[in-house]
């Protein structure tokens, strides 16, 4: 066998899955797409973009427009964003779908501000034997609690 062993982790349940973002971080992000929406908006209508609300203003307004647009879908994302640990490894849901098996993991690391959970979601940094990384959000606390496990039990077999 070529290099290190694959790691192996077992959950307490077959799948464990939640929430990525709190409640309080979706709102916050909602709050604010809502009012750049909403000035971006009187901005038009106050004819900030080439003097009349009208169709050549929208024109003018494009570039705006279109980082609004950005801004909102990223918003979306947020709201429906969901984690999944299940035996092949650990999948979230975003603007695109990530997914890294257990037997790849070089390094987790859990990363929190204890006390601020409920506004800045903990994060687990990771990286594979071939040195992809990438940051998974988790916000439910059994979900959490799984993630704490994990990078303790990967830091342990990759001590070894």
């Amino acid at each position: 066998m070529l290099g290190p062993a694959p790691f192996r982790f077992e959950l307490q349940a077959e799948k464990v899955e939640g929430a990525a973002f709190s409640i309080a971080f979706k709102t916050l992000t909602c709050a604010v797409v809502i009012f750049c929406g909403y000035w971006l908006l009187s901005l038009w209508l106050q004819g900030k973009f080439g003097g009349k609300a009208d169709l050549e203003g929208l024109r003018t307004a494009g570039w705006f427009i279109l980082g609004w647009g950005l801004l909102a879908c990223t918003a979306w994302s947020v709201v429906t964003s969901r984690i999944r640990l299940d035996t092949s490894g650990i999948t979230q849901s975003w603007l695109w779908t990530k997914h890294f098996d257990f037997d790849d993991l070089a390094v987790a690391q859990l990363i929190r501000i204890r006390g601020f959970e409920w506004l800045i979601a903990p994060r687990l940094y990771v990286r594979t034997l071939a040195g992809k990384f990438s940051v998974f959000y988790v916000s439910d606390a059994t979900v959490l609690i799984e993630m704490d496990r994990l990078s303790q039990e990967l830091k342990v077999f990759r001590q070894m």
